[in-house]
């Protein structure tokens, strides 16, 4: 029986508006007690509480409640159809409802064989969302029993339902796996009447979803291998050699696999372990280039686009895969055109001479009615065309341009900015259509991937460095993004001066003074000051036109005008904050002075020393700068050193580390808190990396004065499970009032197969307490021993790297001959690519290049990292390369490619978000 909701017409009932209230919807539930029940109306009231959960309404826990439990006295109602959306009320409601648990076994009953199929799968779903992984166990029968049934709904639900509860229940599920391999090669019983309750099965992805009816495709019969597979690696993604082994069983020659989802996910495992393993990688390879003469389009395509994001491929074994990609090109199939397009302005990218073949399908493509698929014919070959086809092709995109999405037009511009450094010739022509595309109508991060271009080629260039600024004075003329306004001021007071004829570019900024707001404003005087200071024919004018800005309502504004005016006069201030090119390192200062304060009268004498302060240019004083933590209890050597001058200084001091050889790394710069600040016990960890060894520092504060500690030491766990063998720990003598901190030394040796150990460390103080004598003040002569157990304490990948400033590109073409490895990754739980940048950065440890931290276009972005990695030889350059999608429905999706010198190193920037 097919899922459907059936209404009157219009006339008759009036119409359903979905705008719905939830207070209005929570009255009209009240008929869920009618007697007899209103079938019908039932139906329209719970489509209206999906719909308001699906849009994200909140219900309070007494609501949900009430709505769960008034749904599921409609489970005697012989409506099929109102049965089966009373089930996904209750899968829907499960999660903010109380005691939901209480319906297990009114679900039950519609689990059982002799049950009618239509409930069957809608009952499984809904118990998975209301039962407690402990009850697991005692349901084992019943999905063993549904995973095995030869009608296809029931097995899907049941595959499915069972990979959620993995997460809860991961042991038991494990023990299923013989009849999820039975379920992979059973032959389905015909669907017959049940087709619609079967389709609404195959909506619930493995991921979680709502139901929706799949398309009505041959091999829909076999969707429960789509499920099963997908089983089947979640419970064996740690075990490499299991997954290599189930994907040889069902990829080789006397496959079961009949359903194309399936296949293609299968795809997908092969080509990543093929790029883990290399002992593996021809024989995948071949198994891949096997599937690229199946007859589902889709395993074609997928197989296409594993070996295209495969590294170290050659050209000619690319061949194969663009091939099919390229007879895709002319396919009247709009979505496969796409595909195929996107594939190859991806490897464009890197391989622009292996995409070269198809060049001239891909310039038929734009003029393709899908624009999407125009705007990636025009990537790819802006990428792999040549000098003399540059202004033809430009010509072509200035036509579409104005027909294609904010989205579409970032791709463009972003391909766009590459040809001026590749072909400078062209470099008027692509400038004049960026400044064309500049005027069209478009949002905040299409006019500032324009804008970002034409910034790349003032500085980049020189003969066409006036055209550009011109062309961005008259943008800031109608501009309405305060950032880019505030940017393109910036560069005009940097660039503006050494212009032939600075003045010209003068009334562009003052029109910014009295047309925009505050922010803007004080921008426009910063900027209008470096006209002045930098052509004295020009001084007296810009004096007057920052007098009437100190009138200005805007403080920051009047200040910012009273400061210029205070440099526009000859002094030795105004040369040192106008003309030069670095400034004092602010750290270095701000350490200096303190030290200088505290020092005393007698240092006082002599004025402070400004000149011994360090410079930096101011690129370097944008880098990000980690600051310490005030209650962290480790002490640093001196100020103004370096994090791991100071960390190397400190441990030179111990005798039992001098032939430990110089210390390569030192993780984190803030120290970590193993308790809270308010404990009796405050404990700090900083964890240091030697060649041979690798050496734990724990900072302890006894808080309690009426107590007194003896022999502190650290007692860690964890670590021989790492393939770390501890060699000693240095103990506190004593912490007490007179002296409550110290530093307990917990040294481990780096064994040669195990270079980079990663492990959870478990930290517990022991000691020996003795309580102070109130009246002498003198700790009593006996004492207890006792423990105190902290937090566990993370060694990863980022206590192996120090940040690296490099030429990425330069660097990147130098490691082309080292080990690599690629690896594509799901990052479902975050949000954005924001977050995926910070996160990255934050488990590498790496340094972001450039401006690649912050991604500029929320769907797409590139972020290249740089460090140098403690190995057991010293320190490695490592570099990685992250591309980023993100959409809103499935997360960031990562393709991650690390270039260093040895595999192992590879391996370790991998597993770090493996």
């Amino acid at each position: 029986m097919s899922f459907s909701v059936s209404f009157k017409k219009d006339e008759e009932v009036g119409e359903v508006s979905f705008r719905q209230d939830k207070t209005t919807v929570i009255q009209e539930a009240r008929a869920f007690n009618e007697s007899p029940i209103n079938a019908r109306r039932c139906r329209i009231i719970l489509t209206k509480v999906l719909y308001l959960v699906y849009t994200g309404e909140r219900f309070s826990r007494q609501e949900a409640t009430d709505l769960f439990f008034g749904a599921t006295k409609l489970f005697q109602n012989r409506d099929a159809v109102l049965r089966q959306i009373v089930y996904l009320a209750i899968k829907e409601l499960a999660p903010f409802a109380d005691d939901v648990i209480m319906v297990t076994a009114s679900i039950m009953k519609d689990m059982q064989p002799n049950t009618e199929v239509v409930y069957r799968p809608n009952a499984i779903r809904a118990l998975t969302r209301v039962v407690d992984p402990s009850m697991v166990q005692g349901l084992e029968r019943y999905f063993k029993s549904a995973i095995v049934d030869r009608n296809p709904s029931v097995s899907c639900a049941a595959l499915v339902s069972a990979y959620h509860l993995y997460f809860g229940a991961h042991e038991i599920v494990r023990r299923w796996g013989n009849e999820v391999l039975q379920a992979i090669n059973m032959r389905p019983q015909l669907l017959g009447s049940t087709l619609g309750s079967f389709g609404g099965s195959f909506g619930l992805r493995l991921g979680g979803g709502h139901d929706e009816s799949e398309p009505s495709v041959p091999s829909m019969s076999y969707m429960t291998q789509y499920h099963a597979i997908g089983l089947l690696y979640l419970s064996r993604q740690g075990d490499r050699i299991a997954v290599t082994k189930l994907i040889q069983q069902l990829g080789g020659q006397g496959q079961s696999l009949r359903n194309p989802f399936a296949i293609c996910m299968l795809v997908r495992y092969a080509a990543r372990i093929a790029d883990e393993d290399p002992n593996m990688r021809s024989s995948l390879i071949e198994m891949l280039e096997g599937w690229l003469r199946h007859k589902s389009d889709m395993v074609n395509y997928e197989a296409a686009r594993a070996l295209c994001g495969m590294n170290g491929l050659t050209n000619e074994q690319l061949q194969r895969p663009i091939t099919v990609l390229q007879m895709f090109l002319s396919s009247p199939r709009a979505s496969l055109k796409f595909a195929a397009v996107r594939t190859l302005a991806e490897l464009a990218q890197t391989r622009p001479a292996a995409v070269q073949s198809c060049n001239v399908d891909m310039e038929n493509l734009i003029t393709d009615s899908n624009r999407g698929v125009a705007t990636y014919a025009i990537a790819a070959l802006l990428k792999t065309g040549n000098e003399s086809s540059v202004d033809r092709l430009i010509k072509q995109i200035s036509g579409f341009m104005s027909e294609i999405s904010d989205e579409f037009k970032v791709i463009v511009v972003d391909a766009i900015r590459s040809l001026a450094v590749k072909f400078p010739a062209k470099q008027t022509a692509i400038l004049g259509f960026l400044a064309d595309v500049l005027r069209d109508e478009g949002g905040y991060e299409f006019k500032r991937a324009v804008v970002e271009a034409i910034f790349d080629m003032v500085r980049s260039t020189g003969s066409n460095k006036e055209t550009a600024l011109a062309h961005l004075c008259e943008f800031i003329e109608d501009c309405e993004f305060t950032k880019l306004n505030v940017r393109i001021l910036h560069l005009l007071g940097e660039e503006g001066p050494s212009m032939p004829e600075p003045h010209k570019y003068i009334r562009f900024i003052y029109n910014r003074v009295i047309l925009e707001n505050a922010i803007v404003r004080a921008a426009a005087v910063s900027s209008l000051v470096r006209f002045g200071a930098g052509d004295a024919t020009l001084t007296s004018r810009i004096r007057v036109l920052l007098r009437r800005c100190l009138e200005d309502v805007d403080d920051e504004v009047r200040d910012r005008a009273a400061l210029s005016l205070r440099l526009l006069e000859p002094t030795e201030l105004s040369t040192s904050l106008l003309h030069t090119k670095t400034m004092p390192d602010l750290a270095e200062l701000e350490a200096g002075l303190e030290a200088y304060v505290s020092g005393g009268d007698q240092q006082h004498d002599a004025p402070f020393d400004y000149d011994s302060v360090s410079r930096v240019t101011r690129e370097e004083a944008r880098a990000p700068k980690v600051e310490a933590v005030e209650e962290a209890p480790v002490e640093v050597a001196r100020p103004g050193l370096e994090p791991l001058e100071a960390y190397a200084e400190q441990l030179s001091a111990v005798p039992q580390f001098a032939s430990y050889g110089p210390l390569l790394a030192s993780s984190p710069v803030t120290p970590t808190m193993l308790t809270e600040s308010e404990t009796e016990y405050v404990v700090a960890a900083v964890k240091h990396i030697f060649a041979s060894h690798i050496v734990v520092q724990y900072s302890i504060t006894n808080t309690l004065p009426e107590i007194v500690l003896e022999n502190v030491a650290v007692v860690v766990g964890g670590a021989a499970e790492a393939g770390m063998e501890e060699e000693f720990i240095i103990p506190v003598a004593s912490l007490s009032a007179a002296s409550p901190s110290g530093t307990v030394y917990v040294s481990f040796a780096r064994s040669p197969d195990y270079a980079f150990p990663l492990a959870t460390l478990s930290n517990t103080l022991r000691f020996v307490s003795k309580e102070v004598d109130p009246t002498s003040g003198e700790p009593e002569p006996e004492g207890y021993s006792d423990e105190y157990q902290t937090e566990d304490l993370e060694l990863g990948v980022a206590d192996y790297m120090q940040p690296l400033q490099v030429d990425f590109a330069q660097e990147w073409e130098a490691l082309a001959a080292a080990p690599s490895a690629t690896e594509t990754f799901a990052l479902t739980a975050l949000e954005s690519l924001a977050a995926a940048c910070t996160t990255l950065i934050e488990l590498l440890g790496m340094t972001a290049l450039g401006t690649s931290a912050t991604p500029t276009n929320p769907n797409v972005h590139t972020m290249l990292l740089s460090g140098r990695v403690a190995g057991t030889a010293g320190l490695d350059t490592v570099l990685a390369r992250v591309r980023m999608m993100y959409q809103p429905s499935d997360g960031v999706t990562m393709e991650l490619s690390v270039r260093a010198s040895s595999e192992d190193v590879c391996a370790l920037v991998l597993s770090a978000i493996a």
